[in-house]
C-alpha cells in the first residue's frame, strides 16, 4: 500500500516591527543626545527612556523580526536594545542603586571597552544595511561614528571633540531614525512609497 504524505506550511502573517524600533531608537537617542549638547543636564530622566523605548521597543521589534525570519533586522534591534538596557543599568549602578561598593567600583573605561565592542557590530551591520535601504545605511554610519565618539571620549582620547562628536552623530541618529519609522508606517498605510528611503545599493546581491 502507498502512503502518500503532504506536508503544508502555514505562515502566520504579522506587522512589521521595524517602525517601533525605529522609532524607539529614535527617542532615546533624542533625549541622550540632549543631554551630551548641553540641552539638558544629568542622565536620570533619561533612564526611563533607555528602558522602555531604547531597551524594551527595540526587543519587541526584534522578536517581530525574527517571526518574520529577518535575521539583520532581529540582530540589530536586539543588540541595540540590550545596549540601552546595559547603559541604563550601568547608571544605576553608578547611582548606587546596587549598593555603595558596586558605585565605588565603577570604573569608566570599562564601558569603553564594551562601547569598542559595539563599534565592532555596528560596522559589520553597516556593510550588511548596504542592502536594506540608503535611510537604514545612514542611521548605521552615524551609528558607528557615535560610538567611535564614546568610545574615545570614554577612554579619555580627545575627550571633548569624540564627545562633541558622539553628541552630533547621536542627535542625526534620531532624525534619520523618526523619518525611517514614519515612511515604515505611512508606506504600509497608504500601501505606496509615501516617504522614500532609497534603494539597496546591490553591490553584494
Amino acid at each position: 500500500m502507498n502512503h502518500t504524505q503532504n506536508t503544508q506550511r502555514v505562515q502566520m502573517a504579522t506587522a512589521d516591527p521595524s517602525a517601533l524600533g525605529l522609532f524607539g531608537l529614535a527617542m532615546v537617542t533624542l533625549v541622550a543626545s540632549s543631554a551630551k549638547l548641553g540641552w539638558t543636564d544629568g542622565v536620570s530622566f533619561i533612564l526611563p527612556w533607555a528602558i522602555f523605548l531604547g531597551g524594551i521597543a527595540q526587543l519587541m521589534a526584534s522578536f517581530g523580526d525574527a517571526k518574520h525570519n529577518n535575521t539583520f533586522g532581529m540582530t540589530a534591534f536586539g543588540a541595540f536594545g540590550l545596549f540601552w538596557l546595559g547603559v541604563g543599568t550601568s547608571w544605576l549602578i553608578s547611582f548606587g542603586v546596587f549598593g555603595e561598593k558596586a558605585a565605588a567600583a565603577v570604573d569608566p573605561e570599562q564601558l569603553g571597552i564594551a562601547y569598542i565592542g559595539y563599534l565592532i557590530f555596528s560596522i559589520f551591520m553597516t556593510v550588511g544595511a548596504m542592502e536594506t535601504h540608503k535611510v537604514l545605511f545612514i542611521i548605521f554610519v552615524l551609528i558607528d561614528f557615535l560610538f567611535i565618539g564614546l568610545s574615545l571620549s570614554t577612554l579619555g582620547i580627545a575627550p571633548e571633540a569624540m564627545h562633541k562628536l558622539a553628541a552630533i552623530s547621536e542627535l542625526f541618529i534620531s532624525l534619520f531614525s523618526f523619518y525611517g519609522s514614519a515612511a515604515s508606517v505611512l508606506n504600509t498605510h497608504f500601501g505606496k512609497e509615501t516617504l522614500p528611503v532609497g534603494k539597496p545599493f546591490g553591490v553584494f546581491k
